[in-house]
């Protein structure tokens, strides 16, 4: 699928959620894989699963200026993610398809990079399941563990990266 760029380069780009027919989105969460570091998942998605979660995510953009995008590798949907406003804090979220797990960390310093160049983002946070036990990425980017906090009623690991 090749898409408009928001911000590209390499193989990766950012673009408008959008850009990613629903089905593809719908398909990509319900993969039961998805579940397994997703606390607040609690199923397969359907029409009304996507319609919230773009509404929502759509409300991001109008209120912050900054959200989340679909990701591209190769002009092809690997996930999404990006910035959402945590209070105060700009938090980093990364959900890719199963396939492309191996990206994570070439699309998070892109989008790192992105954070970077944004005064209005002097540092980043990271909330993880505490099912995932491989964080050596996080410490050589240089985050550093804030504690364990509560979301939505799930336990998270909190990560800071100060990006300023």
């Amino acid at each position: 699928m090749r898409s408009r760029s928001v911000m590209s380069g390499d193989a990766i780009a950012f673009v408008p959620l959008g850009d990613v027919a629903p089905d593809v989105v719908i398909s990509h969460m319900s993969d039961p894989r998805m579940g397994v570091h997703m606390p607040l998942l609690t199923g397969a998605w359907g029409d009304d699963d996507y319609v919230r979660f773009r509404a929502a995510k759509d409300a991001c953009w109008q209120r912050d200026g900054l959200g989340h995008w679909a990701i591209l590798h190769d002009g092809n949907y690997a996930g999404w993610g990006g910035f959402q406003k945590e209070g105060d804090e700009w938090d980093f979220g990364l959900v890719l398809r199963p396939d492309c797990f191996g990206l994570g960390m070439m699309i998070t310093r892109k989008a790192l990079a992105f954070a970077r160049s944004d005064p209005r983002i002097p540092f980043v946070t990271f909330l993880l399941p505490p099912s995932r036990t491989k964080l050596g990425a996080l410490r050589r980017i240089g985050a550093r563990f804030v504690g364990p906090v509560d979301h939505d009623g799930k336990a998270f690991l909190k990560y800071r990266l100060e990006t300023a």
